[in-house]
């Protein structure tokens, strides 16, 4: 994409652009100098990171989570008048790079990771005490980190770099250097404990050791590097939360657009948008705490939104679960062949009754075959339930090899109606020399 690179004032709100010849400057905001140069005006481009990341209906949370849970049957649209989120339903060639639920999310994404590069390259000039400085440095990777590895979940190729007509890399390139950023984070936090002035003057919420690790993990998965992940996903404290917290003002966006606001999108239905094959069971305790209904009602009847994390404008969103870590170790057990540990992992998610953010299966023990496939389905399955609409099922159905939209698997086998999707118009336009062909599918 072109340079763009978007400034916060002191509400989180991010006023100002720059693109490559102009700049345009809100009256009441800071300059890029004047946030650059001392460590406040950084911890304030610090929260704008948050902001952008996870407020409003155009920011990532809100765009992920919804074109993931459209393009994979978690939801479904409730008017058709909503014609980008009714293109992500139908899917296929419907998907057009003018989409603004897409253009969205990739832009969203690379003007958070601008500001984090912003920040990174200018806190080791600005005066002040190490402890503040390893905080800034810490926040800023984890939302650089995200931005990578989450636009790299949905198109194939995408920029790394903060520049004119940057070069595109492929996917797994971009998770690697989110992985390197996250790491690179980890040995600074661990050199230099974060100060009291900075966890007094960020927005509460996120464990930054916990999430470094957990994000790790993530995207290490997502790459093939199962030891990696493994090892990460073991260092996570499984008691601690971390969250993106919200409030009157700065609003839950799935809350607010989605379950408090019955217009948009809701659950496809009582069994999570799943294939016959791998329906909950109907004990599993996970469906009354993400469905408000889990018996089921007929199209058009009650709300099935409820979801637990977008029950009300100040419910903060989980940047990771416990039930996602237990389920990395086993994946990554299982693809290491180590079946005994994945099916202990494994189990602990069936059979626990709560965790952190009191969610729990409270089922038996797996009981089915002991190969590395079978094992695997299961724990697709599981991460389908433990992790419903957490934006991450479209990255799951194409590293565990399911249905798609294909010559030979009918409507009815179809667990994603894309594979990945095409580039934004917006990007094309300023960046077309570097801008792949979009996929068929």
């Amino acid at each position: 994409m072109k340079k763009i690179i978007l400034y916060s004032i002191l509400s989180g709100l991010m006023l100002t652009a720059t693109s490559c010849d102009q700049e345009y400057l809100n009256p009441s905001a800071a300059s890029e100098t004047q946030v650059t140069t001392d460590l406040n005006g950084l911890i304030t481009l610090c929260n704008g990171l948050q902001f952008r990341y996870t407020s409003t209906r155009a920011g990532v949370l809100y765009t992920a989570i919804t074109a993931s849970g459209l393009t994979t049957r978690e939801l479904t649209v409730l008017n058709a008048g909503n014609t980008d989120e009714d293109q992500l339903r139908i899917g296929g060639a419907n998907v057009t790079p003018s989409n603004g639920v897409l253009r969205n999310l990739w832009s969203q994404n690379q003007l958070v990771k601008a500001n984090a590069d912003l920040i990174l390259k200018s806190v080791g000039s600005v005066a002040g005490d190490a402890g503040t400085k390893s905080g800034i440095t810490v926040y800023a990777s984890i939302f650089r980190a995200l931005a990578l590895g989450t636009q790299a979940q949905f198109w194939q190729q995408l920029p790394v770099e903060t520049a004119d007509n940057a070069k595109f890399v492929t996917r797994e390139e971009a998770l690697k250097e989110a992985v390197r950023t996250l790491e690179s984070a980890a040995t600074t936090l661990a050199a230099t404990p974060v100060s009291t002035t900075f966890t007094g003057r960020i927005v509460p919420g996120i464990d930054l050791a916990n999430t470094l690790q957990a994000l790790i993990a993530r995207f290490s998965i997502m790459t093939g590097d199962n030891a990696k992940a493994l090892a990460a996903a073991n260092k996570v404290d499984l008691t601690k939360k971390s969250s993106f917290n919200f409030d009157d003002a700065v609003q839950n966006p799935l809350f607010f657009n989605t379950f408090g606001n019955r217009n948009v999108t809701e659950p496809l239905n009582a069994t999570l948008g799943l294939p016959e094959a791998l329906r909950p069971i109907a004990t599993d305790k996970r469906l009354a705490f993400y469905l408000s209904n889990p018996a089921g009602v007929p199209v058009g009847g009650v709300n099935l939104g409820r979801a637990s994390f977008f029950t009300a404008n100040n419910a903060g969103i989980p940047v990771y679960l416990p039930g996602e870590m237990l389920l990395i170790r086993a994946e990554a057990s299982a693809r290491l062949n180590d079946l005994a540990a994945a099916t202990t992992a494994l189990n602990a998610v069936l059979t626990k009754t709560t965790d952190a953010w009191g969610i729990g299966a409270a089922l038996p023990e797996y009981a089915g075959a002991n190969t590395a496939d079978a094992i695997l389905t299961e724990i697709y399955r599981q991460r389908s339930i433990e992790l419903y609409l957490s934006g991450l099922r479209l990255e799951d159905s194409r590293r565990f090899n399911r249905l798609a939209p294909v010559a030979g698997n009918t409507a009815s086998q179809i667990e994603r109606n894309r594979t990945f999707y095409p580039y934004p118009l917006v990007e094309r336009d300023n960046n077309g020399a570097n801008t792949p062909a979009d996929p068929a599918i």
